[in-house]
């Protein structure tokens, strides 16, 4: 058996994850967000939703931030891999 095409193959074949991850991570936080400030605007003004970001206590605005933080982390090394990729094949 020829391992050396065999494990060429598989590497060929492997897939890239921590761009879509990325890009997943950002869009449910937007949507999050966007949830977050319809609700919470209707019904409490846009002063309790902002304060929300700056209090002491976890809320769903910071994990939003989080979010996008890691969002943006996937997305950086996800581009990183895709270039080293592109550069072993060429």
């Amino acid at each position: 058996m020829d391992f050396d095409r065999i494990d060429k193959k598989i590497r060929n074949s492997r897939k890239e994850w921590m761009f879509p991850l990325g890009v997943l991570f950002i869009v449910m936080a937007s949507i999050i967000f966007l949830r977050n400030l319809i609700l919470i605007t209707t019904e409490l003004g846009i002063e309790f939703f902002i304060d929300n970001f700056t209090n002491s206590e976890i809320t769903n605005e910071k994990f939003v931030i989080v979010m996008i933080i890691i969002g943006i982390v996937l997305i950086y090394f996800g581009k990183i891999k895709r270039k080293r990729y592109q550069n072993e094949i060429q």
